[in-house]
């Protein structure tokens, strides 16, 4: 039978290198049973929109080879349409109904598939199509360079999919803000309420927000601390390129979406024609308490384990009581 205790959905917010990928290491060293009875999360499966975003700026950088013009973005800088930002939501939903339902694609050319998927996903988000009228002979190239990079990403994706959905908690990992100094509420296409209104009607129905919490400035120190240049494809050590995040997570609007919700502890999200509350809880990350999960798990110190989890389980505890309501 399902777990009624668990979340079924908590969408992981924070700006880039605030800790979502340690916090999820601790959830990962803790027994099931202890997540699910004190956090009210199950066995984790996880979403992430970082492997598109790595994709797009791979592509861009094999259309320069090509002698071709970038597609996504202008070089180390936000994206050319900003409503691109709803692409990566777009193709989240995908890989939840993918997930839930495992759906294993076969194709002959894992590149081709992905540039399909990108280029439908843009074009639902109001994006006129790219990558559709490329040369066929630049088409062709520049998919026989990504191909064993695009295989290997669908590959992982559908490895991941769990013989069963019961007792199960999707985690679905993403950053948004906007531009230092920016005023609230940040205008479309910047921020978590644009993002939010493009998820699909099944994860707002189902979803709790975990927001962590850190300034910009500690952000983009972070930022800077993790970047592994020999391993830029990795969600746990890659960097987001400076101007980045000045112009997209110099701020965000979490603690403005809070204070204007119609119920406290919630974030309201209009979509579909429909009003959501989606149940909001805050670790605070400041100062750092996370850098030390990086480590392997039998070094932990015991006392940062205990602060870990007192704080987890209290942002948990206040998602869990507005959920299911």
């Amino acid at each position: 039978m399902p777990n009624k205790n668990i979340f079924d959905v908590v969408l992981l917010f924070a700006l880039p290198a605030s800790g979502k990928s340690e916090v999820r290491r601790y959830m990962a060293n803790i027994s099931p049973e202890k997540l699910s009875e004190e956090f009210h999360i199950g066995d984790n499966l996880q979403l992430d929109d970082f492997p598109y975003v790595f994709m797009m700026r791979r592509i861009d950088e094999e259309l320069l080879k090509l002698g071709e013009p970038r597609m996504y973005y202008p070089g180390e800088d936000s994206f050319l349409d900003g409503r691109d930002w709803a692409t990566l939501t777009t193709l989240l939903n995908e890989d939840y109904y993918d997930m839930i339902n495992r759906n294993v694609v076969q194709c002959d050319s894992a590149a081709e598939y992905l540039f399909q998927r990108l280029e439908n996903a843009a074009i639902k988000v109001g994006i006129n199509p790219r990558l559709t009228y490329l040369k066929p002979e630049i088409r062709k190239a520049l998919a026989e360079a990504l191909e064993d990079e695009c295989r290997k990403m669908l590959d992982e994706k559908q490895a991941a999919y769990p013989d069963t959905m019961e007792n199960k908690t999707i985690i679905v990992e993403m950053s948004r803000g906007g531009a230092v100094g920016s005023t609230m509420p940040l205008a479309d296409p910047f921020g978590y309420q644009y993002t939010l209104r493009h998820f699909c009607p099944e994860i707002l129905e189902k979803a709790a927000i975990l927001y962590i919490e850190v300034t910009p400035e500690e952000s983009r120190r972070k930022n800077r601390e993790r970047f592994d240049p020999t391993n830029p494809g990795s969600s746990i050590n890659h960097g987001t390129p400076e101007l980045v995040m000045i112009n997209d997570y110099g701020c965000d609007d979490i603690a403005y979406l809070r204070s204007v919700s119609e119920v406290e502890n919630t974030v309201t999200v209009k979509s579909f024609d429909k009003t959501y509350h989606l149940p909001i809880g805050v670790f605070n990350n400041m100062p750092d308490r996370t850098t030390f999960l990086r480590d392997y798990p039998e070094k932990w110190d015991k006392d940062l384990v205990n602060d870990i989890e007192r704080l987890v389980k209290s942002a948990t505890d206040t998602m869990w009581a507005n959920y299911r309501k």
